[in-house]
C-alpha cells in the first residue's frame, strides 16, 4: 500500500511565548496605534523598525500593513509616477505586479531563467529599450540572481533598484543580507513568509530623502519624530508638504508579534533549509525531474522548493499533482491555464499591457511549487520527497510507454 502523508501545508508554528506575553501587553494597556505611546514610551512599533534596521543593517526602516503596501510605497517615495514604466520579473507573484500598478505605473516583464532568476540579457535589452528607470527585482519563492553582475548592469544603465525579499528575509548573496544591494528592500511578515504576523510588511533603505517621503506616505502625519529608524527632522522640511497621506501603518499589536520572532529568525532561517535540503535531496536523480540548483553565492532560506518537469505533456503534470494529492501532498503548478490560489503568471495579469515572453513561458509550463512549512520534520520531508518521486516515476514511464 503506498505510503500518505497527514501533515497539513498551511499550518504554521505557533507565536513564540514572549511574543504572545508581548501582545497580551498591548492588549492590556490599549494603546494600539503605533503613535499612542504614553510618556517616555517609545512603542511596539518604533522599536521593531530599530530592530529590523539592525538585523539588516540598513540606516532606516518603516513597518507598514503588508509587503504589497511596501512595494507601491516604495516605488512612490522612489519617484515612480503615473505612467512611468517599471522593470520587474515575469515569473513572481502578483502583488508585485499589483504594485506597479498601484503606483500608476506600467510593468515591463523581464524573462526568466532556468534557475527561476532575471535573464540579465533580457533585462540589459530592456533597460536600454523601455525607458524605465527603476527595476522591482522579485527574489520570487527565494531564489536569488548574481547580485553583483545585475547591480553592474544597473549602474551602467542608470537603473535604481528596488528589491522585493519577500521570500528572502534572512537570506543573503556572498555573506550581503539580501535587500542591501538596491536603492530600497521590502520584505513581508503575511502568514506564510518567514516573520508571521498574519499580514505586514517592511521597507528599509539607506537613503534619508526615500524614507521620509516613504514616512509620511504612510500616514505619520506630523509625529514621524517617534520613529527610531528614520532620518532627522530635516529631512521632512520640505515633503511633509508634499506627500499625500496614503495610510499603511503597522500597529503595536503586530510589531509585538514580530519583535520576539526576529529574535528567533536565524536559527528558523537554518531550520527551513534543513528541511529544504532534506527534500531535494529525496528528488535528485528521478527520471524526469530537474532540481533547481542553488548557487555556492547564494545563502537561501528553503521555506520552499520548486522543480521543473520540462516539456511535459499538461495532462502528465496534472496526473502527478493529483496523485500526490491523493496522497496529502499539496503541489502548486505555475504552467497552468488559469490561476489558481497563489498562482499566477503574466499573463493572468491583463491590467499590464501583454508581452511576448517565450522563454519564461517555457520556464512556468513544467514548473512546480511546493511550501516547506517548519511544522514538517525533517522526516515528514524525506517522506513527502519520496511520494513525489514514485509518482514522478509512474507518470514518466507511463508517458514513456505511451510514446513508444
Amino acid at each position: 500500500m503506498d505510503e500518505r502523508f497527514t501533515g497539513s501545508f498551511t499550518q504554521q508554528e505557533p507565536i513564540p511565548e514572549d511574543g504572545i506575553a508581548a501582545a497580551l501587553e498591548v492588549m492590556r494597556h490599549g494603546r494600539l496605534h503605533r503613535y499612542n505611546l504614553a510618556e517616555g514610551e517609545a512603542g511596539e512599533a518604533a522599536l521593531l523598525e530599530r530592530d529590523f534596521a539592525a538585523f539588516t543593517g540598513a540606516r532606516h526602516c518603516l513597518a507598514v500593513t503588508s509587503g504589497g503596501y511596501a512595494l507601491a510605497c516604495a516605488l512612490r517615495a522612489a519617484g515612480v509616477r503615473p505612467g512611468d514604466r517599471v522593470l520587474s520579473n515575469a515569473f513572481t507573484l502578483a502583488p508585485v505586479p499589483g504594485a506597479i500598478a498601484n503606483a500608476g505605473a506600467e510593468p515591463v516583464f523581464v524573462e526568466a531563467t532556468r534557475a527561476l532568476v532575471l535573464d540579465l540579457d533580457d533585462l540589459a535589452a530592456k533597460a536600454e529599450t523601455s525607458g524605465a528607470r527603476v527595476l522591482m527585482l522579485s527574489h520570487m519563492r527565494g531564489h536569488i540572481c548574481d547580485m553583483d553582475a545585475l547591480m553592474a548592469l544597473c549602474r551602467r544603465a542608470g537603473i535604481a533598484v528596488i528589491e522585493d525579499c519577500a521570500h528572502t528575509m534572512g537570506a543573503d548573496w556572498r555573506g550581503v543580507p539580501s535587500g542591501r544591494h538596491g536603492l530600497a528592500a521590502c520584505y513581508s511578515t503575511q502568514t506564510y513568509k518567514h516573520l508571521n504576523s498574519g499580514e505586514g510588511g517592511f521597507l528599509t533603505t539607506d537613503d534619508d530623502a526615500l524614507m521620509a517621503r516613504a514616512v509620511m506616505l504612510s500616514g505619520s502625519y506630523m509625529l514621524y519624530g517617534r520613529h527610531l529608524a528614520a532620518p532627522p527632522p530635516e529631512a521632512f522640511e520640505t515633503v511633509r508638504y508634499e506627500m499625500p497621506n496614503m495610510s499603511g501603518r503597522m500597529d503595536n499589536l503586530r510589531a509585538a508579534i514580530l519583535r520576539a520572532q526576529l529574535r528567533d529568525l536565524p536559527a528558523q532561517c537554518a531550520r527551513w533549509t534543513e528541511r529544504y535540503r532534506a527534500v531535494e535531496a529525496g528528488l535528485r536523480g528521478v527520471p524526469g525531474l530537474t532540481v533547481i540548483e542553488r548557487r555556492a553565492e547564494e545563502g537561501f532560506v528553503g521555506s520552499s522548493i520548486q522543480f521543473l518537469l520540462e516539456d511535459w505533456a499538461p495532462g502528465d503534470i496534472g496526473t502527478v499533482l493529483a496523485r500526490c494529492a491523493a496522497r496529502g501532498v499539496a503541489l502548486k503548478w505555475f504552467g497552468a491555464p488559469e490561476p489558481s490560489a497563489y498562482t499566477s503568471r503574466h499573463d493572468s495579469w491583463r491590467y499590464a499591457p501583454a508581452q511576448a515572453l517565450p522563454r519564461t513561458d517555457r520556464v512556468l509550463a513544467g514548473l512546480v511549487d511546493m511550501r516547506i512549512p517548519l511544522t514538517f520534520s525533517t522526516e515528514d520531508c524525506t517522506l513527502i520527497a519520496r511520494i513525489i518521486a514514485q509518482e514522478v516515476g509512474r507518470a514518466y514511464q507511463g508517458a514513456a510507454r505511451r510514446a513508444g
